[in-house]
């Protein structure tokens, strides 16, 4: 398996702002969209993801396109079609997807992960028993030291989350 890295850190992890990921061969296409700003990246393995303009995030590419996406800050909603094999590295999470639409919000303290159709596996980066399955209309929080309590989200922080995406 060939896999290409954008921007190694020291720490091995590939952290860019949304502009240099264009810079590099991802399998994907990129298109800035307003309303509010953010990047979509379209792959031809059928991916789409859509990046919060203020994000910072890596991509790791192996010969089928994107295989990870490390999000240290900011949100990302993904569109991945059953079957992909693709997952979302945050400082305190990780969310693998199971074939869905899905939208992961990381920061400092935490990283919150909502399912708007399908199924999304998350797990906790330091505790890998500690994991949950979300469906739809299922989200989760994620805090280094609070167990994973899986909910049915209120429509107000639906809406909140998914209007970031223009959605």
């Amino acid at each position: 398996m060939h896999l290409k890295m954008l921007l190694p850190l020291a720490a091995g992890l590939a952290m860019l702002s949304t502009a240099a990921a264009a810079q590099v061969d991802s399998g994907c296409t990129r298109a800035r969209v307003g309303g509010p700003p953010r990047e979509v990246f379209r792959c031809a393995n059928g991916l789409v993801i859509d990046v919060e303009a203020a994000s910072r995030m890596g991509l790791a590419v192996d010969d089928n396109g994107p295989r990870d996406l490390t999000l240290e800050r900011g949100a990302v909603y993904v569109e991945a079609r059953p079957g992909a094999r693709f997952q979302i590295l945050t400082p305190v999470a990780i969310a693998a997807v199971r074939g869905t639409e899905f939208a992961v919000d990381a920061g400092a303290d935490g990283t919150s992960v909502f399912v708007v159709e399908g199924r999304v596996r998350v797990t906790k980066r330091r505790l890998p028993g500690a994991a949950v399955e979300l469906g739809p209309g299922e989200g989760v929080d994620v805090r280094r030291s609070e167990p994973l309590v899986v909910r049915t989200w209120g429509a107000a922080r639906v809406r909140a989350l998914l209007a970031r995406f223009g959605r």
